[in-house]
């Protein structure tokens, strides 16, 4: 191996974790550094060879050594530096080396995901070519054109500040049609050319609104009491529990000037920052001269680059994004506050390695910065509302009451099966006679409404209409229902899709079993949006109606388009999914509608109670934000649901007691940690063989490092099948581990780790802190 690389003297060594699925290796691959490449530190992007083809894989420095543990002239040597983008602030290499560890996945993997492709592939990047006047004396003797003169007049006459001049600038501010007068002047020494490497692309703001409350309510300011006086004092994190409405977004604003002020940077997340928009909008709106970066998935990939630079080169103060805006390239000690608002959205959560919750790992970030957290929701997440009540490692701040001119809407609580039986005819109806009439009514009366169905579609069951023979129509490849999709412009008038692997079919004319005709039936956005155009035809024929969800939605820029035809009052009711649920704040919005809030409540998830909870609770939480106050009807098959009936009653405080309650007698999460190992394999046997290695392995482990007894005993349940037992046509089993606490769990995980079997990947996935257990 040495003679590949000559007889060079290594001028140091490096610790790499290199961009692959490799995991055998948590603390990197050591390489050597050429004596050329000068000066390296963590996070540094470079290229090594990898593997005995030696083939070229980029990688990030996380630890520079001075000797290393292995033979010298077995190990090779750094190919070259990557030096296109600034390293990654060694904060962030500490971070990501967190994320490895907790979340059980590949270092090197959790490095690139802090990184946008964008960036890695230079997606906008263009080099300039900057003209300035060279210094007296440089310039070769001869005469000039008239073009040439009118160049170095133009130059001249700029101050020293306004130099140097991108070379199409200088040719159009001197009148000229091409740049061969600039370049002459150059190679006879009259002008200096320098180039620079930038990232174009254009961002347009939207500043949707500009109001500014002339004082705090006392709520507003008992919070930034508290709050303000702390931001210098390291690190905490602050739960603040606000209703919807209460002003929790001007809360951020103070605080974010209070660290702007002392020359900081503030971080704010949000769940999904395409289907927010108005808080980029305020930000940008309330500073106006402060750079205001965005990071996330709806820019193009140009834009994306552009504005990670500016975080990168500092020039931006504030920046917003989603999930992965926590991994945002500021310099060490620069950040002042995190913000993570809606911070119990489940969006926050990637479903893919690294697995990490972008809420918790805020918090390690802040914890790293010596900074404070702040977490903001209306329906707190069970685990944010157990630190601040509990254990109390949060500190609770409350905001109970809506802003002066609002009040929570009135929410009416109406039984489905029951309104369905006032209907004479046969037709299927999702809406009900008492959401019918309060519809109409806000629509006379100039109001806007929003229609909320968490399920996408048309119908979720199709079947052959003869009840002894029993058909329904599953997906080939999934265990699961297929969800027929209207669609007009088809010849059969629409589709069968699988909203778990993709796959669609046409749907079928006949029962393959036994030749009957086919039935759609259930539920879907489609279907409420058909019979809304029954129910009013101003809403058919003015194309005053809108449906989101994903199928209409194909972007960050189509959601942005809705929004703004609402804010305009062009669209008078949105139907969709949980999408119209968040950071929708419209004044005219005087009737918010649940089709049906059973819709996730009996799924089998001990989550399940939380999200519908806090699904109806958002939503309700959209209307009664303008002077003329709001309504809320919940249509419900089981009206006396706790977390139905205290969504209702807006009375989080009551239902968090009771489901903390149970989750204790139960010993799950926020009472314990949990992990969930899922095996997948096309052959159900091999999937059940790997499951039962998993576990006993675990079993073994358990057993060796002492956790099978006593107050740190984790827990082992199953293997058995997850309850979407097969899709993409791989079954699925799982092995659900649960311990007292974060230690226990990740000093077993870490040990079937470091015996190489518990290796993220194709048949095997971990997931620590699971969302969903689907």
């Amino acid at each position: 191996m040495p003679d590949l690389f000559g007889d060079e003297t290594p001028a140091g060594y490096v610790q790499v974790a290199v961009e692959r699925g490799i995991d055998r290796y948590p603390d990197g691959l050591t390489y050597a550094l050429p004596p050329d490449m000068g000066s390296v530190a963590a996070g540094q992007r470079v290229l090594v060879p990898l593997g005995r083809g030696d083939r070229p894989t980029p990688g990030y420095i996380i630890e520079t050594l001075v000797q290393p543990d292995l033979d010298p002239s077995r190990i090779k040597f750094v190919a070259r530096r990557d030096d296109a983008e600034p390293a990654l602030p060694e904060g962030l290499v500490a971070l990501a080396r967190w994320i490895a560890s907790y979340y059980v996945a590949p270092v090197g993997m959790t490095l690139a995901a802090m990184l946008p492709a964008p960036v890695k592939h230079g997606i906008g990047r263009v080099v300039q070519t900057l003209i300035d006047l060279a210094p007296a004396g440089a310039a070769a003797p001869g005469r000039r054109s008239k073009q040439q003169r009118r160049v170095v007049e133009v130059l001249t006459a700029l101050a020293p500040a306004d130099r140097p001049v991108e070379i199409r600038d200088l040719a159009a501010r001197a009148e000229l049609r091409t740049t061969g007068s600039i370049k002459r002047l150059v190679e006879q020494g009259v002008l200096v050319a320098t180039t620079r490497s930038t990232i174009q692309s254009a961002w347009a703001s939207r500043a949707v609104d500009m109001f500014v409350p002339e004082r705090l309510t006392p709520e507003q300011q008992q919070v930034f009491d508290a709050i303000a006086p702390t931001l210098d004092d390291g690190f905490a994190v602050h739960l603040l529990y606000g209703v919807t409405g209460s002003g929790k977004t001007e809360v951020y604003v103070r605080l974010i000037e209070r660290v702007l002020a002392a020359g900081k940077v503030a971080l704010v997340l949000v769940p999904e920052i395409s289907l927010t928009p108005q808080t980029g909008g305020r930000l940008v709106a309330r500073f106006p001269d402060r750079r205001v970066a965005i990071l996330h998935s709806g820019l193009s990939a140009a834009q994306r680059h552009r504005q990670w630079a500016a975080v990168a080169s500092g020039e931006a103060e504030i920046i917003l994004g989603a999930r992965s805006a926590v991994f945002a390239p500021v310099a060490d000690g620069r950040i002042g506050l995190i913000i993570v608002d809606e911070e119990h959205d489940g969006s926050y959560k990637q479903d893919q390695v690294p697995r990490y919750h972008g809420r918790d790992v805020a918090i390690r970030r802040a914890q790293l910065e010596a900074c404070p957290v702040l977490l903001g929701s209306a329906t707190p997440a069970m685990e944010s509302w157990h630190h601040a009540t509990e254990t109390g490692r949060y500190r609770l701040h409350t905001m109970e009451q809506r802003v002066p001119g609002t009040a929570l809407p009135r929410v009416m609580l109406v039984d489905f099966a029951e309104q369905m039986k006032q209907y004479r005819d046969r037709r299927v109806h999702l809406i009900g006679p008492t959401l019918r009439g309060a519809l109409i009514r806000t629509l006379d009366e100039g109001g806007q409404a929003l229609l909320l169905l968490n399920r996408r579609g048309y119908a979720n069951y199709i079947a052959c209409a003869d009840h002894g023979c029993g058909w329904l129509m599953t997906c080939d490849d999934c265990d699961t229902t297929m969800v027929y999709h209207v669609n007009r412009r088809l010849p059969d008038g629409g589709y069968v899709r699988c909203h778990h692997c993709g796959t669609e079919n046409r749907l079928p004319k006949s029962c393959p079993m036994c030749g009957t005709r086919i039935v759609t039936f259930g539920l879907g956005t489609q279907r409420v949006e058909e019979e809304l155009a029954r129910i009013d035809t101003r809403l058919r024929e003015g194309g005053s109606m809108m449906r989101v969800d994903s199928d209409t939605m194909h972007g960050a820029r189509d959601y942005h388009a809705v929004l703004d035809r609402f804010a305009r009052e062009e669209l008078k009711v949105l139907v969709g999914t949980q999408m119209i649920a968040k950071g929708l704040d419209f004044p005219n919005v005087r009737l918010v509608g649940v089709i049906n809030a059973d819709t996730a409540i009996n799924l089998p998830d001990f989550r399940a109670a939380e999200r519908t909870f806090q699904l109806v609770s958002q939503v309700a939480g959209r209307c009664g934000r303008g002077s003329s106050g709001g309504l809320a009807i919940v249509q419900s098959f089981a009206t006396q649901t706790p977390a139905i009936a205290l969504a209702a009653a807006h009375d989080y405080r009551s239902f968090a007691a009771s489901e903390l309650e149970a989750r204790a007698r139960y010993r799950l999460p926020p009472h314990a940690r949990m992990a969930r190992i899922l095996v997948r394999d096309a052959d159900l046997p091999t999937c059940v063989s790997i499951a039962h290695g998993v576990r006993d392995r675990l079993d073994g482990l358990r057993s060796t490092l002492g956790l099978d007894a006593g107050p740190g005993a984790v827990r082992l349940r199953g293997p058995m099948p997850c309850p979407i037992a097969r899709i993409a046509a791989r079954h699925r089993q799982q092995v659900e581990v649960l311990a007292p606490g974060p230690g226990p769990l990740q000093r077993l995980l870490a040990a079937a780790r470091a015996a190489g079997w518990l290796t993220p990947g194709e048949s095997i996935a971990v997931d620590v802190d699971p969302m969903s257990l689907l």
